[in-house]
This record gives structure tokens, sequence and C-alpha cells, in this order.
């Protein structure tokens, strides 16, 4: 049986994944910190994406080698996983997804996610918050990590829902060298 866990992200200091103008680049990782969360992202076997999420992972599918081995060894880790992606404009395109390893769905309820988690052998890893907010509404996630930087968005899109409650423990809590800090919670 698998884990179901709300993918790492790097999240600013007020909760925000991406700032009202939809930048991020405020949360892009050093290699050092890359390495690190490589390391946290090797016992994933699906990663469940949203259309927007795939879009921004595509650039792994493609990586041209040589740039830093850290980027490398996370291109050779993003290629070796499948990835289910969840929408509804790329399902009414009709499009195929010229991408390895991925699949396209609708939607998934959050019973569904659970469902995959549960027939896999490791971690289902869902990733970005709009994509995540069912199952995490539902309280399906078995474990949420997160990198919080140093920097304060003053909005934008959230990285938790309006309305969840839920009481974690934490798991894991690493300070990283660039002042950001990864932490993970698992439901008690």
């Amino acid at each position: 049986m698998g884990t179901l866990r709300y993918g790492l992200m790097s999240c600013s200091l007020d909760g925000y994944v991406a700032d009202a103008s939809g930048d991020f680049d405020w949360g892009a990782p050093d290699d050092a910190v890359h390495a690190f969360i490589n390391d946290q992202v090797r016992d994933v076997r699906t990663f469940v994406v949203g259309r927007r999420m795939f879009e921004t992972m595509r650039v792994w599918d493609t990586w041209e080698r040589g740039q830093s081995d850290a980027a490398d060894e996370f291109a050779e880790i993003w290629t070796g996983i499948d990835k289910i992606v969840c929408s509804d404009s790329l399902v009414a395109a009709r499009e195929p997804l010229d991408a390895p390893r991925t699949t396209l769905e609708p939607r998934l309820t959050p019973g569904r996610l659970a469902e995959i988690a549960a027939g896999t052998d490791g971690v289902v890893e869902v990733s970005g918050p709009t994509t995540a907010a069912g199952a995490l509404l539902a309280g399906v996630v078995d474990e949420m990590t997160v990198r919080v930087v140093p920097h304060v968005a003053g909005g934008g899109l959230r990285h938790l829902p309006d309305g969840m409650q839920v009481d974690l423990a934490r798991a894991e809590c690493v300070p990283l060298r660039d002042g950001s800090v990864f932490l993970r919670y698992t439901r008690p």
C-alpha cells in the first residue's frame, strides 16, 4: 500500500506558491537545495499534476544535460516516473500528450487518488494546490511536504485550500542552506 503525498513545493512565508502575477521564481532552488529536493522525490512512483504544473514541468522531459548536476539528476528522476495529468481542457482538445510515461485524465476524485496510492508500492505525489485541493479537503492525503522560503508574496495562489482543517504531526524539519526550511507532516 502506497502513500498519498501533497508534494514538495516552494511556498512563501505568507503561504503562497505563486504571487498575484503568477510568478514563483522567488522559490527557485539553488543546486544544493535542488539536490536535497531530488532526495525527497526518489520514493515517488507517480506524479499527479494539473495542466499548469504539467506545462511547467515539461522542461524536464527535454532537459539538456550538463547545466547542473542536480538539475540533470532531477530530469532523470522525472522522466523515470509515471505521471497523471488532470485537465479538462487537455481532454477537450483531444490532443495526445507528447510526454513519456504520461497519461491524461479529466479529473481525479479524492477517492480515485486514494485508490491509485493504495495500488502503488511507494509514493503518489499530487502536486499543485488546485489539483490537490479536493484530496486535501477530503482528508485522503497521508503526508504533506513543503519548502518554506524566506519571501513574502503578499497574495496569489495559496498553498492550502480555504476551509481545510486538520491536525498534523511534524515528521521532519530541515533548515536548508539558502535560508528556506523543508517541512514534512503526517496524519497522526
